[in-house]
């Protein structure tokens, strides 16, 4: 059901949002929304973190670098590096970290 819900609230969305799905003292796993043409700007993780598309499909963008990631693929996040996400159609994906 949480993820209807956050779909309907997507429609209405002006930026990406996350919601926290699981967090345990070592680790958080969180959904992140999209609609076609959000982008989640530049920012750093502080662990590691692994992107799975769950639907749609993104670009994962870092410096000179940038990968387009569709359903069920998955791409490792190290910590320190400067990163954004664009969404190239409506998408959801989980964000694992720790």
């Amino acid at each position: 059901m949480m993820f209807k819900e956050l779909l309907q609230k997507l429609e209405t969305a002006e930026n990406p949002f996350a919601q926290i799905v699981q967090k345990t003292d070592c680790s958080k796993v969180l959904v992140v929304a999209f609609k076609k043409g959000m982008i989640l700007k530049e920012h750093k993780t502080d662990i590691p973190a692994q992107l799975l598309v769950i639907k749609g499909c993104v670009i994962y963008k870092e410096k000179n670098h940038q990968e387009s990631l569709s359903l069920y693929d998955m791409k490792n996040i190290q910590p320190d590096i400067s990163h954004s996400v664009e969404a190239r159609e409506d998408s959801l994906c989980l964000l694992f970290k720790g």
